[in-house]
């Protein structure tokens, strides 16, 4: 099959709160499209205000895979990611259906749209138990250190607030003695690809976090943390080191206030913005940006119609 005869797989990628569910949703009325989410935080099920998760009239508009499909205690690997999305999409396909690839995980749109070969190296417990503990006694920052020493590039891909993947990237180098980054090799899927990346000046994205934020706040960001904590998942999970959910569960343990813990949730929001920046980088070749603040959504609507229409 030549390219031009692949089938279409659009990814549309960005920060956070840029708007891309707007978009996608925009894109349902003209599209016969269903989203295939890229989000490391809607696969798990009660976790829903945090997450910003479509709402169930969006749903009903655009269907959406891979949200909530796992509990807030079950593991959920990258490989285990990319296999479920590919299967969605293949089921959307079969269907006469386009897909759309939707998230501002980073590496879950890698490992979608390049092929990633993820290293099959099994867990080994006792190292990453050892790992967490030096995490816990050193701090994230002095374990990222030390990702940095054996794999730079890993460790700039890595933000070290994200524990888990740390102690994975440290655990396949310590078992095979081969940094991640090496190991992660592609193999292209049989799609004809497009990245569509969104944007916008940075003032206005703080100003839309902010806002969503306290949107997140009203709508019982608090109440929707205490039953989780209630039912037994603890902040240890890296489900509840979410954004939203580490910091609100700060303050129900009486560390914070509830306006300085909201005043954080919007701070750490930024950082991981600025994180999210570098997976998706404004000068990325791979990447058809368009700036929502200078009327770039048409723009990127028409680009994405034009890419999916039949050759």
């Amino acid at each position: 099959m030549s390219a031009e005869t692949l089938p279409p797989l659009v990814a549309l990628v960005g920060p956070t709160a840029v708007g891309k569910t707007d978009l996608a949703l925009a894109l349902a009325e003209r599209l016969p499209v269903e989203v295939v989410s890229a989000d490391s935080r809607q696969v798990y099920r009660g976790m829903d205000i945090g997450t910003a998760k479509p709402s169930r009239e969006e749903l009903a508009r655009l269907p959406h895979h891979l949200v909530d499909i796992v509990e807030p205690d079950e593991p959920f690997t990258l490989a285990q990611y990319q296999e479920r999305a590919y299967a969605a999409i293949a089921d959307v396909l079969r269907r006469g259906r386009l897909p759309l690839l939707v998230g501002g995980t980073g590496l879950y749109i890698r490992a979608v749209m390049e092929g990633l070969k993820i290293p099959a190296v099994p867990p080994d417990e006792a190292l990453r138990a050892a790992l967490f503990a030096e995490a816990e006694r050193l701090g994230a920052e002095a374990l990222h250190a030390r990702l940095r020493q054996v794999d730079p590039l890993a460790a700039e891909r890595i933000d070290h607030r994200n524990v888990r993947r740390v102690v994975r990237a440290l655990e396949v180098h310590a078992v095979t003695g081969q940094p991640i980054s090496a190991l992660q090799e592609r193999q292209p899927p049989p799609y004809r690809l497009l990245t569509v990346g969104l944007t916008m000046p940075r003032p206005q994205l703080y100003e839309r976090v902010d806002a969503r934020v306290d949107r997140m706040v009203a709508a019982g960001l608090v109440e929707e943390v205490r039953g989780l904590l209630a039912r037994g998942y603890g902040p240890e999970l890296p489900s509840m080191s979410g954004l939203g959910y580490r910091e609100i569960g700060l303050h129900l343990r009486g560390e914070l206030s509830l306006e300085a813990a909201v005043a954080l949730v919007k701070s750490d929001t930024r950082k991981f913005i600025r994180h999210q920046y570098n997976w998706f980088s404004p000068t990325s070749a791979a990447i058809r940006w368009f700036d929502l603040a200078s009327g770039g959504a048409a723009p990127a609507r028409e680009a994405i119609a034009s890419f999916c229409a039949p050759s």
